[in-house]
């Protein structure tokens, strides 16, 4: 009786509010006349917890740059203006990019009324979502991706991040023969338990976890929550004392307004806004005023916020919470190490046999984004040196002549790079490995059972 009651209110709730987007429909301007270096976006709407951060994420996932926003979301209406280019730094001409600005965020889109119960939700039948998270260590996501191909598990996509201790990762995979998403419950266990093996290693003092599901968040927005649960912002005193290159955070009161006002100050990088946002939004606090402008090297983001209860920042520990939270969600995406760009024909083991070969030349995987497009394969890689230092030339000269020139690139900052004229102690062992698909197994699985 009572869930049938509970169902019937969300119905209601429902119904409300596709009335009230009926009577206020939201409006998206786009003007590329006003500002010589930007396309201008306006977006008017009733408002909602979570919509600021659908707008965002939204622009975000097309891989635009907000350069500049005004945030104003007082009382029932929701008006935000956002200063955006495309990664070269130009104005956004595409007509079917604009297009799908404005059917996602216009008045034929389902934003406005669905955020409430779930921002960002994309469920998906065709692929098996798995969410690890655990204690990181070098070669964690070789041992990761080589149990996942003994098991005949294909992966499509993954995102992998690494911050304060932590490795966090959300993987699409599919069955090897079907190319399906994978329902067989026993089997799923199976994949459950090793993954746990494998995360859990000899580190017992932290707990690990792997969920196993056919439906999940954004992943970017997965991976904040599942670092922010595990507490990855948590630092000791002296950790704390000691790193200077920390984003400037700082959260006062306003009392006259009863808001907390929220500042960061940071070297600029792709995405910085949407990771503020999404980690304000998980903590239930609203955004109501907020200025951004990411126009330089440095980007300043001020956001006048309340809890979703209507209160300010209470105390002092909820203050520092904050900061700490905002830390750490800037840092989760700062690309530390050298980047390496892989392109080639999509296969099973593909990851695994990659990951293999960083971990035998002592490279450890800081951040990896892994996706698959018409048959290709594309990953990018940011490593370093298993001690922390940059990776010697010659061991990626040895890891790209034997994968091949064409396939693996080094791209952005190459400072990354020690320009060590001595013989490298590490050898490479797997010449011509990309040349052939004949090989399978080179007994990289443990037992984790």
């Amino acid at each position: 009786m009572i869930e049938n009651c509970m169902g019937f209110s969300q119905g209601m709730d429902d119904e409300y509010e596709k009335l009230i987007r009926r009577m206020n429909p939201p409006r998206v301007v786009i003007d590329n006349d006003s500002c010589k270096s930007a396309t201008v976006i306006q977006v008017d709407s009733a408002n909602e917890h979570g919509i600021l951060l659908e707008v965002v994420q939204i622009l975000t996932d097309l891989n635009l740059t907000i350069t500049k926003a005004y945030i104003s979301s007082d009382g029932g209406w929701f008006m935000d203006v956002f200063n955006v280019t495309d990664q070269e730094g130009n104005k956004i001409t595409d007509v079917e990019v604009l297009d799908y600005i404005h059917k996602a965020l216009g008045p034929d889109s389902d934003f406005a009324y669905s955020v409430r119960r779930s921002v960002g939700v994309k469920s998906t039948m065709d692929h098996t979502a798995i969410e690890l998270i655990g204690c990181d260590r070098p070669g964690l996501l070789s041992e990761v991706s080589a149990v996942l191909t003994h098991l005949k598990c294909n992966v499509v996509s993954a995102e992998v991040w690494t911050h304060n201790t932590r490795a966090a990762a959300v993987m699409q995979v599919t069955d090897e023969e079907t190319g399906a998403a994978i329902n067989d419950s026993e089997r799923l266990s199976v994949i459950k338990k090793l993954m746990s093996n494998v995360l859990n290693g000899s580190n017992k003092s932290r707990k690990a976890k792997t969920v196993v599901s056919h439906g999940i968040t954004h992943t970017e927005r997965r991976l904040h929550q599942m670092m922010f649960d595990d507490r990855d912002y948590e630092r000791n005193v002296d950790e704390a004392a000691e790193d200077t290159s920390r984003p400037d955070v700082n959260v006062v009161n306003w009392y006259d307004k009863d808001y907390s006002v929220v500042t960061i100050r940071c070297k600029d990088r792709p995405k910085l806004i949407f990771d503020a946002i999404c980690t304000l939004t998980d903590m239930q606090y609203v955004v109501f005023h907020g200025n951004v402008d990411a126009s330089g090297p440095e980007a300043h983001q001020e956001y006048c916020i309340r809890h979703i209860d209507g209160s300010p920042v209470k105390s002092e520990a909820e203050r520092q919470r904050v900061v700490q939270c905002l830390e750490a969600a800037i840092e989760r995406r700062v690309s530390e190490g050298l980047k390496l760009e892989l392109c080639t024909t999509d296969r099973v083991g593909l990851l695994s046999d990659v990951t293999r070969i960083f971990r035998e030349n002592s490279l450890t995987v800081t951040r990896a984004e892994v996706s698959t497009r018409g048959g290709k394969a594309i990953n990018t890689f940011y490593v370093r040196g298993a001690s922390g230092y940059p990776v010697d030339t010659k061991i990626i000269d040895s890891i790209r002549q034997a994968i091949g020139q064409t396939i693996l690139k080094v791209k952005g900052n190459t400072e990354e790079l020690n320009q060590a004229t001595q013989e490298s102690p590490t050898r490479f062992l797997f010449g011509g490995l990309f040349k052939s698909r004949s090989f399978c197994n080179f007994g990289l699985v443990r037992s984790y059972s």
